[in-house]
């Protein structure tokens, strides 16, 4: 059965239909996983959305995406998004570049497998450990899937953890679904060049502080804004966007509503003001990265019209 992990990924559901005969009629439908609940699952299908009681569930499964991003697809995302989170420190080993950032976040903090190290794989995994040796931090790689798996088989075999899986999530902004009206009184979106204290306090919260590395992370990048959302003279929501890419990809991060404030909507209209700055600077699609397991905001995206264009793990060096 399914598992709220399998929320953002494509699904095959067998639902009873009616009864013939004594006997039970069935419909297969095929999609990606919106939302599951206790009481109903709902699809996205190319037919529509559709919701299904989980009484009505003889079977489901998910099953693998119709088809794989190309790997130069995947390259190609993956520098656009190093280039929104640019670590403070950088270094090459061929075409693999390795990151730190004082440790704040694990994107900025680990090898970037993609392309060729100029040596055979354990002699470049040797290296990556050497050079994060020398940085004084555990190594970490980060591993897009499926590009990257030979790279995991390896790291596997020495003996390396996981973090949860991150997905990847894309659309073209041409393509997304039009925005909801505002309610009268609400709140408007604010965008800045650069953060104010409260936008950084709160990115603090919820990254765990905000060491002088991740301020380069957040800042160092040539198009970037910071969302405020302020009710009541407080900053209650917050967000951020890039444009990288060579100018084709708006880059969201750090989309946070405070507890108090949440199921207002203002998540959705801070993505809609970044898309709204993206598609002024001339980007055509957006990108995202989100933990699998926060079903909560992939629900959001998806009803934005974000898909997993694909995965990957953050692996990291036994003690």
């Amino acid at each position: 059965m399914l598992r709220q992990q399998d929320v953002g990924h494509r699904i095959v559901v067998r639902r009873i239909v009616g009864i013939r005969e004594g006997r039970p009629l069935f419909s297969d439908a095929l999609g990606e996983l919106v939302e599951l609940t206790e009481t109903h699952l709902t699809l996205a299908t190319t037919q529509g959305r559709l919701r299904v009681p989980v009484t009505e569930v003889h079977r489901a499964k998910r099953v693998p995406p119709t088809r794989r991003p190309t790997a130069s697809a995947v390259i190609e995302l993956e520098l656009a998004s190093d280039e929104a989170w640019p670590a403070a420190v950088r270094d090459r080993l061929g075409d693999w570049l390795l990151r730190s950032a004082a440790g704040w976040s694990g994107r900025a903090n680990s090898a970037l497998p993609v392309g060729d190290p100029d040596r055979p794989l354990p002699a470049a995994l040797d290296a990556v450990e050497r050079w994060y040796a020398d940085q004084g931090q555990p190594a970490m790689v980060n591993t897009p899937l499926p590009l990257a798996a030979p790279v995991g088989a390896e790291l596997d075999a020495r003996g390396w953890g996981s973090r949860p899986p991150v997905l990847v999530q894309t659309v073209a902004l041409a393509a997304m679904p039009p925005a909801a009206s505002t309610p009268a009184g609400s709140p408007p979106v604010e965008l800045a060049a650069a953060p104010s204290d409260a936008w950084l306090a709160i990115a603090a919260g919820r990254k765990g502080g905000l060491p002088d590395a991740a301020r380069h992370v957040l800042t160092a990048v040539a198009r970037v804004r910071f969302a405020h959302v302020y009710a009541d003279g407080r900053l209650v929501a917050i967000g951020r966007g890039t444009v990288t890419g060579r100018g084709r990809w708006l880059g969201l991060s750090l989309i946070e509503v405070v507890p108090d404030a949440r199921r207002r909507g203002l998540a959705g209209r801070v993505v809609r003001a970044l898309v709204d700055w993206g598609v002024a600077e001339g980007a055509t699609h957006a990108f995202l990265q989100v933990e699998q397991r926060n079903t909560a905001a992939v629900t959001l995206y998806r009803r934005l019209g974000f898909t997993t264009h694909h995965t990957y793990l953050t692996r990291v060096a036994p003690d």
